[in-house]
């Protein structure tokens, strides 16, 4: 076996660093100067006319509410294996992040996440940051669906339901069938070993964390002067975010996917599809660009337990 020098191993390290940060940065670029829906020029002129101190401290509060409470839940759910502090859980959550962006839904964050750990322990790492996102996505389901049917779209909505239902009821009936030594029985109860407290703290923080996100859509919406119901408002929002996030995506994509969702369900309601997209994009800005801007630096920092 061909041993490799520490100091060739740094290096290497060092290089992979560079480069995730430097490919982060290069797609959150390509994303804002290329496309061709956004007109900065009005944008630019629309800020400048909506635009107040505090009206941004506020539509930030959100950002950092929305990434804070996802860093509650990391160390939250990670307490099962061994507890960590908040500052430790903020860098893995934003280094993940930032080692995810360029990945297919977020999958490196998954792989950003475990490396802060033993390899003997990436397995029930990957297990709980599925746990953390899973309850964020049956959430949205949860909401979407609901939403689905308050703006009218019952057929919809009640597909989804039955979906939902054959789905669960499959998994009942299949539930002790093994696919390369993992059933659903296996599963439940990989998920029943975690402590009740943490699946109820993660619960609550993940409802948080729905809400914060939501409103801080319908607060930019308001400060875009749409005039809509606010029940409306909401329900098309979790709609949007529900049938985006249903569709593979990669994170720097993620605003074009869940603009081109929002222009097709705001469009019905009047809504200027330039606004929405603009929206769109100050969504992706406030809650992936900043948070990347901040996990590129603890990437950066980042040393494998081998140094």
């Amino acid at each position: 076996m061909i041993t490799i020098p520490h100091k060739a191993k740094q290096f290497i390290v060092f290089l992979i660093k560079v480069l995730i940060v430097s490919a982060a940065f290069y797609f959150i670029y390509d994303q804002l100067a290329n496309n061709d829906k956004l007109d900065w020029v009005k944008f630019t002129n629309l800020v400048k006319e909506k635009a107040s101190v505090l009206g941004i401290l506020f539509l930030l509060a959100f950002s950092v509410a929305n990434r804070f409470i996802e860093i509650l839940k990391w160390q939250n759910l990670v307490s099962f294996i061994k507890p960590i502090s908040l500052g430790e859980s903020t860098k893995q959550v934003l280094g993940a992040l930032t080692a995810g962006i360029f990945t297919p839904n977020g999958l490196g964050e998954y792989a950003g996440k475990a490396l802060y750990f033993d390899k003997k322990k990436t397995k029930k790492i990957i297990f709980l940051n599925l746990i953390c996102n899973g309850i964020q996505m049956i959430l949205t389901i949860i909401f979407g669906t609901i939403g689905l049917f308050i703006i009218g779209y019952w057929k919809w909505a009640i597909a989804i339901v039955g979906i939902s239902f054959f789905l669960l009821l499959a998994s009942f009936l299949s539930k002790n069938i093994k696919i390369k030594g993992y059933s659903i029985q296996k599963l439940v109860h990989k998920i029943h070993e975690i402590p009740k407290r943490i699946h109820t703290k993660n619960n609550l923080l993940a409802l948080c964390r729905y809400l914060v996100f939501s409103h801080q859509y319908y607060f930019l919406f308001l400060a875009f002067d749409v005039d809509l119901p606010y029940l409306t408002m909401m329900a098309t929002i979790a709609t949007v975010y529900f049938l985006a996030s249903s569709l593979p995506s990669f994170q720097f994509l993620d605003f074009a996917v869940k603009g081109s969702v929002a222009v097709f369900f705001f469009g019905k309601l009047g809504v200027n599809e330039w606004i929405v997209i603009f929206i769109s994009t100050l969504m992706w800005v406030l809650n992936v660009v900043l948070p990347v801007v901040i996990g590129s630096y603890y990437v950066l920092k980042f040393k494998p337990k081998w140094e």
